[in-house]
């Protein structure tokens, strides 16, 4: 707002300069012509214009504001600026993501960091054979004790699918604050624990199994 209106000042001060620099001209000659001008820019701007009031709207509904951490045009980072015609991103490896305003408010932006906790999830396999209530509870019970695991919502794990070779269990968490570096630091965290302690209650992590037949074999070798 501050660089539009420093702008609209710049062109006031020019039209008052016009008008004492040349008299005969008058008032409404500069209007008109500047309403000339302000098509032919238009016209000529149009994606610039586009992505400033883009940007303006941006910064006026703040869907996500300066600090947060988006997922948007592909690319994943903090915001670092909201400037009139595009939005700043710094990615996680550190590099610079220049994404025009008018894609932000016309696209899908997924802002990691809009609330305050988190739910995450990770993928655990067991045996066909265990105890599916025993598993459950061991993981449950590992994913508790991981450091940045909130107990409210307290981790479920839930089965999701039986597999080929397993019994797969989604185990969700929540966790505060909601930014990547957590994300990452609690799930190692948590998988760190729930392997040892499946182990120790001899609940099976099987490996993918697969049967090979050579081409001359039959039924009865």
């Amino acid at each position: 707002l501050g660089r539009i209106g420093s702008g609209f000042c710049l062109l006031l001060g020019g039209l008052v300069a016009a008008a004492i620099a040349f008299p005969s001209i008058s008032a409404a000659d500069l209007f008109s012509v500047l309403g000339i001008g302000g098509v032919a820019i238009g016209f000529a701007f149009r994606d610039i214009l586009q992505n400033a009031l883009a940007g303006i709207l941006i910064l006026l509904t703040r869907p996500f504001r300066i600090g947060d951490q988006v997922v948007a045009g592909g690319y994943e980072g903090t915001v670092e600026d909201i400037q009139v015609r595009a939005t700043t991103i710094r990615t996680y490896d550190n590099r610079r993501a220049v994404i025009p305003n008018t894609a932000l408010f016309t696209d899908k932006v997924l802002v990691n960091t809009a609330f305050e906790k988190r739910r995450l999830s990770v993928r655990v396999g067991v045996g066909n054979g265990d105890d599916i209530r025993e598993a459950k509870r061991v993981i449950e019970a590992a994913a508790r004790g991981a450091e940045g695991v909130l107990a409210d919502p307290p981790p479920r794990a839930l089965v999701a699918e039986l597999g080929d070779s397993a019994v797969l269990l989604d185990v969700f968490f929540w966790i505060d604050p909601p930014k990547r570096s957590e994300v990452l630091e609690v799930t190692d965290r948590v998988l760190a624990r729930v392997k040892p302690a499946l182990s120790a209650a001899g609940i099976d992590i099987p490996y993918p199994t697969m049967q090979v037949l050579l081409h001359d074999q039959t039924e009865a070798t």
